[in-house]
């Protein structure tokens, strides 16, 4: 295997709004997947631009671009894409099907511009009324119905052709830090996740997720030593007792939580022996280059069994080919009055 192959499972960020050095770095790396941020986008034609020049350079894999696209204070693209509410006000509506309608809508903007990916919903349950990171985020305090609306929002987004991702796995909503800045930890018994915080997560399953993100938070009474992104028995449940088949990817890997409390080559190493598929390292090139670099090492030494890579590998390629390659569509559907008018109607019935 060589580094470029392990360069696959690595979805990096990057600076700036236009091919620069660090991009091509990571394209020399094998980088099999971007995601960009508002730091890259200027408009929509620019950022459709940038996404086709990068795909152009690796004409003979396909590269994955994606964008956290929630809605409300987390949203990359902004006006003349259509601004959605915070999901809380979704929540709000109760209503399954305006959920379903907005996640097509998201979908059908997205994939005009070239993403393949979401990084939405959250479905984290905000039973923490301190939680600094989640808050409106989620659709609210209730499990059931952020199951309901979160299973409804990832079919209208894969309806439209865009991969959905649940986050945060095993639940981010009842912490009181953000895995930005730090390390949370989250000291909740089994029974209070089986009836809480993992309800979301099967519900997101059954509707056919295609991505799952970790949380890099601590749960002690499953493993106090890492953080769910690093842990095997925390994956586990995702992968073995609710049997999700589908991508399991990092949170971003230099956020505080891990870059603060591991080598980022470790943490790298750790997260994909546990079950991780895809990692996020979404701003430095250095960091980049050594997460990709670790993985290299661990995999010719041993530390990763041996079949590990070409797994995450294999269950990337299988989850793509479930949806069709954006080709560069009509922006007039971004901002549409349909659009505007949905966002309109979950604005006003979610007050």
């Amino acid at each position: 295997m060589k580094i470029t192959d392990v360069g696959r499972v690595l979805w990096a960020g990057f600076d700036g709004p236009a091919v620069d050095e660090h991009v091509r770095e990571l394209l020399k790396l094998g980088a099999g997947g971007f995601i960009l941020y508002a730091r890259n986008i200027e408009s929509p034609a620019q950022t459709r631009e940038l996404i086709a020049e990068i795909r152009a350079f690796a004409s003979d894999r396909r590269l994955l671009f994606s964008v956290d696209q929630e809605g409300g204070r987390v949203a990359r693209l902004r006006a003349p894409c259509t601004v959605w509410p915070a999901m809380r006000a979704l929540g709000n509506t109760g209503d399954a099907q305006l959920a379903r309608e907005f996640g097509e809508a998201v979908g059908r903007e997205l994939r005009a511009i070239g993403f393949d990916i979401d990084f939405a919903p959250v479905v984290d349950v905000d039973t923490n009324p301190a939680n600094p990171v989640i808050g409106d985020r989620s659709f609210g305090r209730e499990a059931q119905l952020v199951s309901r609306l979160g299973g409804a929002v990832i079919a209208g987004l894969q309806d439209a052709g865009v991969w959905a991702c649940a986050k945060h796995f095993p639940g981010h909503g009842d912490t009181d830090t953000d895995s930005h800045t730090a390390l949370p930890v989250v000291a909740h018994e089994r029974r209070r996740l089986n009836e809480t915080e993992l309800p979301p997560f099967r519900a997101a399953i059954e509707a056919g997720v295609a991505a799952t993100m970790t949380a890099h938070i601590v749960v002690t009474n499953i493993d106090a030593d890492v953080p769910a992104t690093m842990s095997p028995r925390v994956l586990s449940i995702l992968r073995d007792e609710l049997r999700f088949e589908g991508v399991i990817v990092s949170d971003d890997l230099e956020m505080k939580a891990v870059s603060a409390n591991f080598a980022l080559g470790e943490a790298a190493t750790a997260a994909a022996r546990a079950g991780v598929d895809a990692l996020l390292v979404c701003r430095q090139l250095g960091a980049q280059e050594e997460v990709v670099r670790a993985l290299f090492d661990a995999h010719r030494s041993g530390k990763l069994p041996p079949l590990r890579l070409s797994d995450m590998q294999r269950r990337i390629e299988r989850t793509a080919d479930r949806f069709p390659p954006p080709q560069p569509g009509d922006l007039s559907v971004l901002g549409c009055d349909r659009h505007l008018r949905l966002a309109e109607e979950i604005a006003r019935r979610g007050a």
